[in-house]
């Protein structure tokens, strides 16, 4: 054909219209692609980012900003001994030396009342506070007396829905003073709690004993009138001098401090015969003396605060004696005068100190966290009093000049460090440390525990056996069906098998929870028998397939091999069935599961990681089938049929060319495969139970990243620190699962390049 010809052929005007609607389509289809392709990682970015931003509020540190200061009101009432305000932080109350309980509006501009508590004639020489959250002190009297109030506030809406708080005072005893010393001796050292029937004092008096006095209640059936039961216990002190005691709330446990900085644990399980279990030094020298004891929320733990600025935490720990002792848990150390005072939040683990140069500190004692110290005085003026919100928001400060300092405090996720998050913490009531989940509970003396070990520890540990269950059966299914398998037979099972993927993860965990684990826990030994005969039958039937003579072994069509297992299998798995009673009696004395248990020391559960494994490797091995079996059969056949020409076997050709070239994409499949079992929820959520637990027992269950969100997100409250968390576990996996496919991407790109000039 000449140029003319050509010439005139490419300049016809039907082919040029098809020219440039192929390069329109050719060019829509690029940037379409590309458009598609920079919206994927736009989007894997936008969630990146949105998860940062809910989590990052989590490890802010505190703050404090001042809102007014003012000299202190009333200060003819006496100097102050307590201080404290309501929920809400506009009503104060100031407790003075005189027996005065001063209530004051926290703006400076009036003061609301000023009670005067203390009978005439009396000297208060005590001050005691009860649990903080029930606004319950007392005064203890020269004359061996104590009298108790409680501070409680009403909340009424006046005109224009305009909010008043009204502060009162209760007589939870009676307005007359109690007994506390029948002696009549002078009460300096002074404790309480209030029970709904049992009420205990303990006090030391002038003359160097510790009393301990309980107070019933009865009231009458017949007019409602209430009587007051009286019950005394008494310890010698001898030369000891107590500074401080501190009674929890269960009235069973006394703390006393003595001036030589031993804090004395004492027994009062007989409250008419207190007994000292254990007295422990908590100040490290000599010289240190204790300077303030504070109880935190819960009053399990004890804060020790001394002369040279150090905190500690004690609690009760059992020994291997199952005697409990009191334990050094943690110190902090960040202020270097001494403590003056300490005040523990109402509602969570957390405090804040004060020390005589003006300091404040807010801690959080379970995070160990030092979230911030900072002066809160005018020319580091020492601090006498602090007093907390109970809402933890506003801090109240006397200094000795006589000036009150109102802070605000913005502190809202204490609890969070990368110790709670990702190493043993020692919690309250606990032997030692230890990883542990548990976001929630019915009180606020909880002490949360958010430790993401024990979930990325059951994510990795269903991820493991998903994993050990599927690859085998799908790398190697799909290695036969491309490779070996007659093509009438690939074409029924590949699409079969990929249909499997289409099931619903709830179904496949539905059947698990309710149909697989029972069946695996009634059949375990068969399920171990088929384990090792399945493999065994199938290599034996291999190896007896070749002593078969050839004129039986030619009559099966090449690739229909894989059809005669089909009687083999269900051979071994009746034989498994049979098998299981006799050796259960033989061997396991009838119950396997009690001889695990008993006998062996492993745990079993019913909904366990077997059932995670068998239900989400099954959900698993379409993926990985289908996928590696696309990467064996696209191999190309000129390197099959030159193997097999240059001499190979067909087992050789296998192995040593297609395996090889096709390993790329079978790597590929195993980690797509791994990126589901990551991130699967329904399946792990229904077939275990979940228990964020951190053992690879099999036998026992697991709580996985994934789950554990679907489980607490809804009832989480949102911008908590339990919601964030949350949100930091999904930032976790997310992270997770892009490190694994990143890396998994570049191993596969070095084998691609590594095998492609085969």
């Amino acid at each position: 054909m000449n140029t003319t010809a050509i010439s005139s052929i490419l300049s016809d005007p039907t082919l040029i219209r098809r020219r440039k609607w192929r390069m329109l389509k050719d060019k829509l289809t690029k940037y379409g692609m590309t458009v598609g392709g920079i919206s994927i990682i736009i989007a894997i970015l936008l969630i990146f980012f949105y998860l940062l931003y809910v989590v990052f509020p989590i490890f802010l540190p505190a703050h404090l900003e001042k809102v007014r200061s003012f000299k202190m009101l009333a200060p003819t009432a006496g100097e102050t001994v307590y201080l404290a305000t309501e929920e809400k932080s506009e009503v104060g109350v100031r407790f003075t030396r005189q027996g005065h309980a001063v209530q004051f509006k926290l703006d400076g501009s009036q003061i609301i009342a000023d009670n005067a508590l203390a009978p005439v004639a009396t000297t208060v020489t005590s001050f005691a506070i009860a649990d903080p959250a029930t606004g319950v002190v007392a005064f203890g009297l020269n004359d061996g007396r104590a009298i108790v109030v409680q501070q409680k506030y009403e909340i009424t809406y006046g005109e224009n829905n305009v909010r008043v708080i009204k502060p009162r005072l209760d007589y939870p005893l009676g307005e007359a003073p109690v007994v506390i010393d029948e002696k009549g001796q002078a009460l300096l050292s002074l404790d309480l709690q209030l029970g709904e029937n049992s009420n205990t004092f303990v006090a030391v008096t002038a003359d160097n004993r510790l009393l301990v006095s309980t107070i019933t209640k009865e009231t009458s059936f017949l007019d409602d009138s209430v009587s007051l039961t009286r019950t005394h216990g008494e310890l010698p002190l001898q030369q000891a001098k107590i500074t401080h005691l501190l009674l929890e709330k269960e009235q069973r446990v006394l703390y006393a401090a003595d001036k030589d900085g031993q804090v004395w644990y004492i027994s009062l399980k007989d409250k008419t015969a207190p007994q000292v279990l254990q007295r422990v030094h908590v100040v490290q020298t000599f010289y240190e003396r204790i300077t303030a004891l504070e109880f935190l929320t819960g009053d399990i733990s004890l804060l020790v605060g001394d002369s040279s600025g150090r905190i500690t935490q004690w609690f009760l720990v059992r020994d291997n004696n199952n005697n409990n002792l009191l334990t050094k848990i943690r110190e902090f150390h960040d202020q270097q005068s001494p403590i003056v005072a300490i005040a523990a939040e109402e509602r969570r683990k957390g405090f804040i100190a004060a020390d005589s140069s003006g300091q404040v500190g807010i801690y959080h004692a379970t995070a160990q966290r030092t979230l911030l110290v900072e002066p809160v005085t005018e020319d580091s003026v020492a601090i006498s009093q602090l007093g907390l919100a109970p809402r933890a928001d506003t801090l109240l400060v006397e200094d000795v000049a006589g000036n009150l300092h109102i802070w605000a405090i913005q502190n809202e996720h204490p609890e969070v460090s990368w110790s709670t998050l990702w190493n043993k913490v020692w919690y309250e009531n606990y032997a030692k440390p230890e990883y542990l989940w548990q976001s929630s509970a019915a009180t606020n003396d909880f002490e949360p525990k958010f430790s993401l070990m024990p979930l990325a520890f059951g994510t990795l540990k269903a991820a493991f056996y998903a994993m050990l269950i599927a690859v085998p059966i799908a790398v190697f299914g799909a290695i036969y069906t491309a490779y070996f398998m007659a093509p009438s037979i690939r074409r029924l099972v590949k699409p079969t098998i990929e249909i499997m993927a289409a099931l619903p993860t709830v179904i496949l965990g539905f059947l698990a929870g309710l149909w697989l684990a029972p069946m695996l826990e009634n059949n375990l030994l068969a399920i171990v028998i088929l384990f090792i005969l399945l493999p065994t039958g199938v290599l034996l039937f291999a190896y007896a397939w070749q002593w078969l003579p050839k004129t039986i072994r030619y009559r099966i069509p090449t690739g229909w091999e894989a059809a005669l297992l089909m009687p083999v299998v269900l051979g071994v798995i009746w034989s498994s069935s049979y098998l299981k009673e006799p050796l259960e009696t033989w061997l396991f004395h009838g119950d396997i599961r009690h001889w695990l248990t008993h006998d062996l020391g492993i745990r079993f559960d019913q909904r366990n990681a077997l059932v995670v494994g068998i239900a989400m490797g099954f959900a698993v091995i379409p993926n990985i089938f289908s996928i590696a079996e696309d990467a064996v059969f696209s191999v190309p056949k000129h390197l099959t049929i030159g193997s097999l020409a240059l001499g190979a076997t067909p087992w050789q050709t296998m192995t040593r060319v297609v395996i090889l070239t096709a390993s790329p994409g079978i790597f590929s499949a195993v980690m797509i495969g791994m990126g589901r079992a990551v991130g699967e929820t329904m399946i792990v959520l229904m077939a275990t139970g979940n228990t964020p637990v951190m053992e690879w027992n099999i036998f026992e269950g697991l709580r996985t990243l994934a789950a554990n969100i679907a489980v607490e997100m809804p009832e989480s409250e949102v911008n908590g620190t339990h919601f964030r968390v949350l949100f930091l576990s999904a930032l976790v996996l997310f992270i997770f699962t892009f490190f694994f496919n990143t890396l998994s991407e570049v191993i596969r790109q070095r084998l691609r390049k590594k095998y492609s000039s085969l």
